[in-house]
């Protein structure tokens, strides 16, 4: 198989590898983040109802997303297994299927959503900022197939080790969204509309630059000639092995979300989901070292299991969780040093100023859930680059869900703790289920390595 330096760079050390392709995800994933903080910015500006409605919104929005980042970590998995085993042939079938797959789940995924949106917000609690969560999410799931092809198509990207193309569409979308909101939502008068359409129109113009490589330029490495196109239904059952239960993932934190803002909504109201939904999206900017460790990790797994190079499997995992901790101790006391500073940003208008010093105190208490997840996350992504999505899954939502739900509501309302026992339980709870995971993975590898060590 030929090889260029982006396949040299993936098949190689993978200490080296991770170093290379985490840093564009996380600058990119930075962006994103950051966006969200800055959409919750200028909607914060409209009142703490606005607000509080963007935050309904967010856990059904970080599902679509989820399919996104799910089925691109599938494409990616099985297109790096097929790199790792130097069958080029097969990898450019892959991501021809990939590609097709992206349109036909973001067809079925809009359908849903805009049927089943209006009775979910009603049954998250959303009756009383209904209006506003409608104007919102209408805009933003019409424009679906924008949103979730994006991630799928960079899973490919990433499975080559061609990060740039992975990533800089990601940073086009933010800063086009960056630009648009204070216009849309200010400038032209749209309010919460505003913030929707300049959300939707961000990733639409990065397709067409992805587009344009694939289609146009045709300088990847993966080829998408559609002469060469063989339709297998095996190939969309190997993606969506891993796409689907990664995807669930995602649907399982946003699940997640919702009982919280549940929670919360029966304990002081939309006041704590306004204060939660700003806090929250602090910390998953906090959360980005571990998230894009773990998105490399995808790659780097995928090519080494399809090599059978167990050792380099488990390097890996290892260097995953180190490199992503360290930087994650380092954000968690940033985060607790300027809490009133950061929370300050989301209540600079009249109509939020109570938020304040509600926003720090959460900051300050939630910013140890950060330690959490480079054990959680490494450890499920290195599964889903062995192709074992399933795994993963069970893992996350034994970790995500059940623990982090069952702690925050026997604090919370068994033991009478109010907000303050829902956020403790979530912290008990993921610290718990996350050591769980990766002792499994560990556990995993050892197993592999001790059968291939019995083979030979």
């Amino acid at each position: 198989m030929d090889k260029n330096s982006n396949i040299e760079m993936i098949t190689g050390d993978p200490k080296k590898a991770i170093n290379k392709l985490s840093l564009p995800i996380i600058a990119s994933m930075f962006l994103i983040f950051a966006n969200n903080i800055i959409d919750s910015i200028w909607v914060a500006g409209l009142g703490a109802e606005p607000l509080a409605a963007l935050g309904y919104i967010t856990p059904l929005f970080l599902i679509l997303v989820g399919f996104g980042n799910g089925i691109g970590a599938g494409g990616n998995s099985l297109i790096s297994r097929y790199i790792g085993a130097e069958d080029r042939h097969s990898a450019n079938n892959a991501a021809i299927h990939n590609l097709i797959l992206s349109l036909i789940v973001s067809i079925i995924i809009m359908i849903i959503f805009l049927i089943s949106m209006e009775p979910l917000l009603k049954i998250m609690g959303a009756v009383s900022v209904i209006d506003y969560a409608m104007d919102y999410g209408t805009i933003i799931f019409i424009w679906t197939f924008a949103i979730l092809m994006p991630p799928i198509v960079g899973g490919a990207f990433r499975a080559e080790g061609d990060i740039k193309r992975a990533t800089l569409p990601i940073a086009v979308a933010a800063i086009i969204n960056m630009i648009l909101d204070p216009i849309f939502i200010y400038t032209f008068g749209m309010g919460i509309k505003g913030a929707a359409w300049a959300t939707a129109l961000g990733p639409f113009i990065s397709l067409l630059l992805m587009f344009y490589w694939i289609f146009i330029k045709k300088d990847t490495y993966l080829s998408y000639d559609f002469k060469d196109f063989h339709n297998d239904l095996k190939i969309y059952k190997d993606i969506l092995v891993v796409g689907i239960p990664a995807s669930l993932e995602q649907l399982v934190l946003s699940v997640l979300t919702i009982f919280v803002n549940y929670m919360l909504t029966i304990v002081s109201g939309p006041v704590a989901v306004a204060v939660y939904t700003a806090g929250w999206r602090v910390l998953n900017i906090g959360m980005l070292p571990a998230i894009g460790v773990g998105t490399a990790a995808i790659s780097v797994a995928g090519v080494a299991f399809g090599a059978g190079k167990y050792e380099n499997l488990r390097i890996t995992a290892r260097y995953a969780v180190k490199v992503a901790l360290i930087a994650s101790i380092i954000v968690c006391i940033i985060l607790n040093l300027f809490a009133n500073q950061i929370a300050f940003i989301f209540s600079y208008s009249e109509n939020s100023a109570q938020l304040e010093p509600l926003i720090a105190s959460f900051l300050q208490l939630m910013c140890l859930f950060i330690l959490y997840v480079p054990f959680g996350a490494s450890a499920a992504n290195v599964f889903q680059g062995m192709g074992k999505g399933t795994i993963s899954f069970i893992l996350t939502a034994f970790r995500e869900f059940i623990l982090v739900l069952i702690f925050a509501y026997i604090l919370g309302f068994t033991l009478n703790m109010g907000e303050f026992g829902i956020y403790a339980g979530m912290l008990l709870g993921g610290g718990i289920g996350s050591l769980i995971c990766y002792s499994c993975i560990e556990l995993y590898i050892n197993k592999l390595m001790k059968v291939n060590k019995k083979e030979t």
